[in-house]
């Protein structure tokens, strides 16, 4: 009871102190619970508050988000110690000569969001310690060089969101020391090609959103030697002059997005030795010329989405190295050479989407370099949809086969070679039975196509076998359980000799020869022999016969290993490889990806994922380059990327379990050392207790001069043994006259003594 009587006057008093100091030195609607931090912000306030004392000890006065309209001579002059002010985000109008006259101290200065229109030269000068000057989104219109002298320290400038329209000469003449100048969403027109000459160490210019409209002088950017970052995005340029960039030898970034440029001259990018990021996206491109990228050595990234491309140069990438991401969305291309990405080795982020692809012949190179890529286990972020022809449109090229582009088009004369078949998706795949080469037409093939395929094959039969007029000629065919079937001519029964295509086993890169049937040879498909299993060429049995058990492990927030198994050896054909597809699964902008294996591999690690991303990942198998038309489902696992932060969560586990671990190993030992000296106690009261026993033994013989008496010796001796036990039978010697005589004159005698 009397502890909290204790307790609440204590409280009373630290609240009336706390009374009785707030007053006299921390203003109204003020906090000043931080020592040294004049906190007033979003206080409604509309002058700068005074304080009575300590404002030479305040270093952070914080006045954003009032209603301050002016700053006076004297609102800031007793504050000499301060080190960071700031007034954003007020509705500050003017702001007197003086007014940072005393601040000797100050290294940080906030002035954005209100309404300046003009800063009277000198304003800032007393400053000399500035590193951090705000000046954005207000409504200058007019800086000159006068404003920034003295700021020899200044680090960060920020004037973006003004209405500054030119920058005139040596406007930046005394910022020796600034890294980071922001000028973005001005009114900016032109700039004197001397305006950013001292500016040695600049590092970042921000220049976006402006209405500059061309890129011509050579000395604009000439200065600006250490400059890495260089934004130009969102202006109006239409034009971008040779050697424009020719000094910016440290660039790592630029953007052009946004802009009217139609044609880039070969010589507009030299210079940028070690540039990283190329972003000329929404722009009016036409074409890629040969020798633009060529300066780009370093160059990662390239985005060229948005424009209008109908011609890329087929050594324009030749030079790019070190090339990963390369973006041509919503372009009019119609073909690219696949030859154009071959030294691109680090090429892994190719989007070709929203282009007008006409899928023929000159489509081959590039779908035989996608499937080259994949197959060496590179994560090929690339989607190509034909456009034409109609019979092919909306269809991804990586479903249509090399018959299908070699007879879509007449440009035979534009393509190098033949188109090879590849992935067959509903066309036509081999079969291989009792030593000859057969052609299978699968079932599941357009109804249709396979009408007007039996048709021809009719005709031509009726016209081989001297049949005319509508006479019917029988086909034989016979059906497998995959739904797929054999047809033949009785033309083959009368001694012809059909050209029959045959897959070629040096990987199919030449187009398929011909072999013939020999002449009288009958081949009844009645009748064959089903003891003898056929090889498995066709693509669909063997997704179910060879492949089971597709599962995934270790799965993290950008990797996944999928492994999956083959009940017994794999059959050996001319080709045989996995094929693992992975799609996001639930999302807007879903298209599926591919990674090719060799046929030995069982399980494959899939990288570069997102975070927090569901996935569904399928293995099938490639024979002889032909895939199955219906994706394997069975084969198909789902599976979630853990989230950044899981990473961290993971080894925090990982570090309690091991102490976990730690405890009860440290608990084990604990318990085994009690138990010991449990056990070492228990044997020393042991081996005490058993010489207390010796100790009080008298068992000897008895001494000759000793008189016992007879009657007692042989009361002794007629005792049943099974009552005294030998042991006990003399454990003490006492002498018989103490027995027989109680006389207190005996007493006297001296009996035998224990020690004896």
């Amino acid at each position: 009871m009397d502890t909290g009587y204790f307790l609440a006057g204590f409280c009373v008093l630290l609240l009336s102190l706390r009374g009785f100091a707030s007053p006299g030195v921390c203003p109204d609607r003020c906090d000043c619970q931080q020592p040294q931090r004049l906190m007033c912000a979003n206080r409604g306030l509309r002058s700068v508050p005074t304080r009575s004392s300590d404002q030479e000890e305040v270093l952070v006065f914080s006045l954003g988000g009032n209603f301050i309209g002016n700053i006076s001579a004297v609102d800031l002059g007793r504050f000499i110690g301060l080190v960071r002010l700031d007034l954003q985000f007020n509705q500050i109008l003017n702001i007197h000569p003086k007014a940072f006259e005393k601040l000797y101290h100050l290294e940080e200065l906030y002035l954005g969001h209100n309404h300046l229109s003009d800063i009277q030269d000198g304003t800032l000068q007393p400053l000399k310690k500035l590193t951090v000057l705000y000046l954005n989104n207000n409504s200058i219109i007019e800086i000159t060089p006068g404003l920034f002298s003295s700021l020899d320290h200044l680090v960060k400038l920020r004037l973006d969101g003004n209405k500054i329209p030119n920058l005139p000469d040596s406007l930046f003449k005394d910022l020796d020391n600034l890294r980071h100048l922001h000028l973005e969403s001005n009114q900016l027109h032109h700039i004197h090609r001397n305006a950013f000459s001292k500016l040695a160490n600049l590092r970042f210019l921000n220049l976006a959103h402006n209405k500059l409209p061309a890129l011509r002088g050579a000395l604009t950017f000439s200065h600006l030697t250490a400059l890495t970052t260089l934004l130009l995005s969102e202006n109006e340029i239409q034009h971008v002059g040779n050697k424009v960039f020719h000094n910016l030898k440290k660039l790592s970034k630029l953007s052009l997005s946004s802009n009217r440029i139609s044609h880039l001259h070969s010589g507009a990018l030299l210079g940028l030795s070690s540039l990283k990021e190329f972003l000329i996206d929404a722009n009016e491109l036409e074409d890629i010329p040969p020798g633009l990228l060529d300066p780009l050595e370093l160059v990662e990234l390239l985005d060229f989405s948005h424009n209008r491309i109908s011609n890329v140069d087929s050594l324009a990438f030749i030079h790019l190295k070190h090339l990963r991401v390369l973006n041509l969305t919503n372009n009019l291309l119609t073909s690219i050479s696949g030859d154009i990405f071959k030294l691109n080795n680090f090429l892994h982020d190719l989007d070709l989407r929203g282009n007008n692809w006409t899928c023929d012949c000159r489509l081959e190179e590039l779908k035989r370099w996608m499937t080259a890529a994949r197959s060496q286990g590179k994560l090929l972020d690339v989607f190509v949809q034909c456009h034409h022809p109609a019979t092919l449109s909306g269809t991804p090229l990586d479903r249509v086969n090399g018959s299908q582009l070699e007879s879509a088009g007449n440009w035979s004369d534009l393509c190098g070679s033949h188109a090879r078949p590849e992935e067959s998706q509903g066309g036509k795949t081999w079969v291989k039975m009792k030593g000859e080469v057969w052609q299978e037409e699968r079932g599941r093939e357009d109804p249709k196509q396979q009408k007007q395929d039996e048709t021809a094959g009719k005709t031509q039969g009726k016209e081989e076998a001297g049949i005319q007029g509508d006479q019917e000629v029988p086909v034989m065919v016979h059906s497998f359980k995959n739904g797929s079937h054999i047809s033949k001519s009785p033309t083959d029964a009368l001694g012809k000799n059909p050209k029959v295509p045959m897959p070629n086993p040096e990987g199919n890169q030449e187009r398929a020869s011909t072999v013939g049937i020999p002449s009288g040879e009958l081949f009844d498909l009645l009748r064959m022999d089903h003891t003898e299993a056929p090889p498995i060429t066709d693509p669909c049995a063997f997704n179910r016969r060879f492949i089971t058990n597709v599962s995934v492990d270790q799965v993290t927030s950008s990797t996944v290993t999928v492994y999956w198994a083959t009940p017994g050896p794999s059959p050996v054909l001319d080709e045989v490889r996995y094929r693992i597809m992975f799609d996001r699964f639930g999302t807007s902008d879903r298209f599926p990806r591919y990674v090719y294996t060799p046929g030995s591999a069982r399980s494959l690690t899939l990288r570069d994922l997102r975070p927090d991303i569901t996935y569904m990942v399928c293995v099938e198998g490639v024979v002889a380059g032909s895939v199955c038309q219906v994706a394997p489902r069975d084969h198909c696992s789902g599976l979630v990327t853990l989230s950044e932060d899981s990473v961290l969560t993971s080894n925090l586990q990982l570090v309690t379990v091991l102490t976990l671990a730690g405890n009860a190993v440290l608990l084990l030992v604990l318990g085994l050392v009690w138990l010991g000296r449990s056990i070492k106690k228990r044997l020393q009261r042991r081996k005490s207790a058993v010489h207390v026993r010796h100790m009080y033994s008298t068992r000897r013989p008895f001494r000759g001069n000793t008189s016992v008496s007879a009657d007692f010796t042989s009361y002794q001796s007629s005792r049943p043994a099974r009552l005294v036990p030998p042991e006990l039978g003399d454990l003490i010697q006492f002498s018989c006259e103490r027995f027989q005589d109680t006389s207190s004159s005996r007493r006297d005698i001296d009996l035998p003594r224990f020690s004896e």
